[in-house]
């Protein structure tokens, strides 16, 4: 019998299952996850820009914070230059790392609180494009958030369902204490397929296009 040779994609995420998750943590959760979502809102916000209207009202814009810069930047370093600044990747996976931990606390999927350095229960990985003109053509990264609308509105569904995966997760856990191993694997899954078209369209470190899959 033949063995698959499928490598496998560039952007990969994982959770360890917890066999037994706290009900008090999950019972309060959201009020728990506050100190840590400002500490995520800053990050977000970094890059705001104030101003003044006409009727002299005063307006803050959202620039894209540090994610929307690292990609303005890294489009203009692939397509001019093809180069991919090692430290810059460095610094986004980190960041991805840490959104993915405050993501898998908020989805209930550990009861581990958000660290901005370890690793916890949440493996990210993301592989660096060691070779960019050989790797990378230099002028994807100008369509790639084009190319991959059909991920969008996959994902737009999918977030929906996983949120009520989530909601219905929260009422077992408080009961049982424990995450029905289905459910936990479908809220990895969405969590793994926006990883690849976050890795693809955003972080462009690689020219293959993200599968439709829930699947590592």
């Amino acid at each position: 019998m033949a063995l698959s040779t499928a490598e496998p994609y560039p952007a990969r995420l994982e959770v360890d299952y917890p066999e037994q998750l706290d009900r008090v943590s999950t019972a309060l959760r959201i009020f728990w996850a506050i100190p840590i979502l400002i500490i995520a809102a800053l990050i977000s916000a970094v890059g705001s820009s104030t101003a003044a209207t006409e009727s002299g009202e005063t307006a803050t814009q959202a620039a894209g914070g540090i994610a929307g810069g690292l990609f303005l930047a890294t489009v203009l370093m692939i397509l001019f230059r093809q180069v991919y600044p090692r430290w810059w990747f460095n610094f986004a996976l980190e960041l991805e790392r840490f959104n993915a931990r405050v993501g898998a606390y908020l989805a209930l999927l550990t009861d581990t609180y958000p660290s901005t350095t370890d690793e916890q229960a949440v493996h990210l990985e993301v592989d660096f494009p060691e070779n960019v003109p050989q790797d990378l053509n230099r002028w994807l990264p100008l369509v790639k958030w084009f190319l991959a609308i059909p991920h969008y509105i996959v994902l737009f569904f999918l977030s929906i369902a996983a949120a009520v995966v989530i909601i219905i997760a929260w009422f077992a856990i408080l009961f049982t204490g424990q995450y029905p191993r289905g459910m936990f694997d479908f809220v990895v899954g969405v969590g793994r397929w926006g990883l690849r078209v976050q890795a693809y369209a955003f972080l462009l470190v690689t020219d293959r296009y993200p599968p439709f899959s829930l699947q590592p």
